[in-house]
């Protein structure tokens, strides 16, 4: 045996003597996973006997998933380690290695993505089966080998689909089991892989001893035939493994070659006889054995391609009975949100049912029944609309589904559900009256502990020095005690990204939006970039309900008007229009502007615009709402801006859309709050709107705190970072980059009239 041969035997040993394999899991004895080849009816059928067969365990078990994954992983590296010293042998390998080499890089990327998406104790929270061969496993685990296996590692859109939803027809899938399909047929995958890949590294390994007593054989045929016996005896001592792949390389290499190389054969054909075997039918076998591989090995990689291309949240939404219940919200604004809101919404049931008594199909359908009571009460209420709009109001929100999974009336939903709050989750979901207690209790506990516990140290002091000491402790540990109340109401207080309609499909007209830009004029240059950018961000953005505003202000000046203050509004007001001209819009116009003139500021003593970038907020939203009162100087046809139903700062620099996703978010905003009391609309803005804007004395100008709070999820949502705009020059305001509130209901303004 040739030292290159000696060397795969080696590999080979160490492959199968793995330490921690069981001995029934050893490399190369377990089959694939291939069963008989089901058609879309036939799985639809078989996934209704795995329904009525499968029994859930209580309790959560050791994760099995991961170990095995890191093995499988090592088996195939080992595995194309040893096919790789085969092919720098120059020698022929089976086509399903040849696949298995070439296609090496994507079972490595799949094998980190598995890794990656299948975090330590991930599979611990899905529910596992308690019987048959997957016993300990979770259950969708299972379906994803059965899928496989009846598949030959095909994973078909049409088979999985009808597969789930028949298993569903008869016990359902938890939301979890479902977003877990993709990893799990991934794990399924590369299962089958191992396995195949064990079986090729055999035949490998048999094909290689078969070749190296083949080269023995024909050296001595060709120069000692008459000692080709005493090879021949040590190949019989040695008892080689008389399997398909060692009989077929041997036939191959010997047949047709010389009459003396017939004896090997016929003691082979002699050794197979006593089994009711022959070379001809062992030949056939590999070969079928061989072509069944490549054709595993083909479908399984072409299925790892198919999980990364496929879209699974349409799969799953499609799958779900809990999304199936959701999109019967009365008001029918759940359908029309995007997937982000409505994965939120998932999320509230899924939390839910798993702390409550009820199933996530369970929960679903009593937060419609809660939503269908509400939209009745509007319906009964509807009557008293003319002598009580209040009446009709407090109730409209009532009519949508998310009110009870991530509004005010989410209480109600888990006291249906019989979800009770324990420890740190009822410290998460205080109300909104107990916050402030809950915060201001805990830095008074805070602080009366750490006094406390210094006073005590101070046992021996005079009685007239402990209250000075007193207030010293209490003074000193009050900011420790903030501090740390503040840290923990962060830990507690998890912010989230507020509701957005879908809008992938372009802005509808009913949610029209406008896009503001508050700056300065300053300069003909920094006009010049301000238009500039503002095409850029309109070609980023670009929808046909979707509109452009330059919110301008001169700087501050000891007089009302300067010199050059017209000729710098004028140059505003032409590059607008030429930009209307550039880019006409079927019904109007895409680009405003509104200048507005300097104000006297008695406590400075300087002319300026009124608020600065907040006034000039204040005063569009006015013009929104009708207010004719508002004084803009708008060259460029404001009255066309009067049709908008929202408005909103987006990031000048953000990426192509931003503006569309941020108008989706206006325009649910919208749906859940157009009806609303005045009381919640003030709530609505006090989320919304920065704190109200303070002057400090001597720099003449108006600062706002932070328009994000903590009611919206920085990572989630929009981030609407500040930036220095270009056309912002010295001694002006930057055109800072925060969200607007949106375009109050007509209502609100007759109430505020009468």
């Amino acid at each position: 045996m040739n030292p290159m041969s000696t060397r795969l035997r080696e590999v080979w040993l160490a492959l199968r003597s793995r330490p921690g394999l069981p001995a029934d899991s050893a490399i190369g004895k377990e089959p694939p996973l291939r069963g008989e080849l089901f058609s879309a009816a036939q799985m639809e059928h078989h996934g209704k006997v795995l329904a009525a067969r499968h029994r859930l365990m209580p309790g959560h078990p050791p994760d099995r998933l991961l170990g095995r994954l890191s093995e499988n992983g090592k088996i195939l590296v080992d595995a194309c380690r040893l096919l790789m010293v085969a092919v720098t042998e120059n020698r022929r390998i089976a086509p399903a290695g040849e696949w298995l080499l070439d296609n090496f890089y994507l079972i490595e990327e799949q094998i980190r993505t598995a890794k990656r998406h299948l975090p330590k104790g991930y599979s611990r929270e899905l529910p596992r089966l308690r019987n048959g061969p997957a016993n300990g496993l979770p259950r969708v685990y299972d379906l994803a080998l059965e899928i496989i296996a009846h598949g030959d590692g095909r994973v078909d859109p049409e088979n999985l689909s009808r597969f789930i939803a028949a298993y569903q027809s008869i016990t359902v899938l938890r939301l979890g089991e479902l977003w877990a399909i993709p990893i799990m047929l991934r794990l399924a995958l590369i299962e089958h892989l191992r396995r195949v890949a064990a079986r090729v590294a055999a035949s490998r390994v048999d094909q290689n001893l078969a070749d190296s007593w083949a080269d023995r054989m024909l050296t001595m045929a060709g120069t000692d035939p008459k000692n080709l016996i005493l090879i021949i005896a040590d190949m019989a001592r040695s008892t080689p493994p008389m399997s398909g792949a060692f009989v077929a390389e041997l036939a191959r290499r010997l047949q047709g070659r010389n009459a003396a190389l017939a004896l090997p054969l016929t003691w082979i054909e002699q050794q197979l006889g006593k089994s009711g075997q022959s070379i001809e039918q062992l030949v056939r076998v590999e070969n079928q054995q061989q072509a069944g591989d490549q054709v595993s090995i083909g479908n399984s990689i072409g299925s790892l391609r198919f999980l990364g291309a496929m879209d699974w949240p349409e799969l799953v939404e499609t799958m779900s009975q809990v999304e199936t219940t959701l999109r019967k919200d009365p008001v029918g604004v759940y359908g029309r949100m995007d997937f982000a809101t409505r994965d939120r919404y998932r999320h509230a049931v899924e939390r839910i049912a798993k702390r409550g008594r009820l199933s996530e199909p369970e929960v679903a359908r009593a937060a419609i029944a809660l939503a269908r009571a509400g939209a009745a009460s509007v319906a009964t209420d509807s009557a008293e609309t003319t002598s009580n709009p209040a009446n009709l109001r407090s109730h409209a929100r009532a009519a949508h589904v998310g009110e009870y999974l991530i509004g005010r009336g989410r209480p109600e939903l888990e006291r249906r559900a019989g979800l009770r709050h324990f420890g740190l989750v009822w410290l998460q979901n205080p109300g909104g009256r107990a916050a402030l207690a809950l915060y201001l209790g805990g830095i008074f506990l805070l602080t009366s502990g750490f006094s406390w516990s210094l006073l005590t140290q101070a046992s021996g002091a005079p009685s007239w020095l402990l209250p000075i000491l007193a207030v010293m402790a209490v003074l000193g540990t009050s900011q420790l005690a903030v501090a740390l109340g503040n840290w923990l109401a962060s830990l507690l207080a998890t912010p989230h990204a507020l509701p957005r309609m879908d809008c992938s499909a372009g802005i509808p007209a009913q949610a029209r939006t406008l896009v503001a830009t508050p700056t300065l004029l300053g300069s003909a240059h920094g006009i010049e970039t301000l238009l500039e950018s503002l095409e850029v961000r309109f070609l980023a953005n670009r929808d046909a309900h979707l509109h452009f505003a330059l919110l301008t202000d001169l700087h501050d000046a000891p007089s009302e008007t300067l010199p050059g203050d017209q000729s710098l509004v004028d140059k505003a007001a032409r590059g607008v229009a030429a930009l209307n001209t550039k880019y006409p819009h079927p019904n109007g116009n895409y680009f405003f502007l509104f200048h507005r003139p300097r104000r006297w500021n008695t406590r400075d003593g300087t002319w300026m615009g009124y608020e600065r970038t907040r006034g000039k907020l204040m005063d569009l939203n006015a013009l929104l709402r009708g207010d004719n009162a508002v004084r803009h100087h708008a060259p460029a046809h404001r009255d066309g801006a009067r049709d908008a139903r929202s408005a909103t700062r987006v990031d000048t620099r953000g990426g192509s859309d931003r503006a569309t996703r941020h108008g989706g978010t206006l325009f649910a905003d919208h749906r859940r709050r157009a009806d609303v009391s005045k009381s919640a609309l003030r709530d609505y803005v006090r989320r919304r709107h920065p704190a109200p804007a303070r002057r400090r004395p001597g720099d003449g100008r108006c600062h706002g705190a932070p328009a994000q709070s903590a009611a919206i999820r920085p990572r989630a949502g929009p981030r609407f970072r500040r930036l220095r705009h270009p056309a912002a020059t010295r001694g002006g305001e930057p055109a800072r980059l925060q969200s607007l509130a949106l375009r109050a209901p007509a209502w609100a303004g007759r109430e505020k009239r009468a």
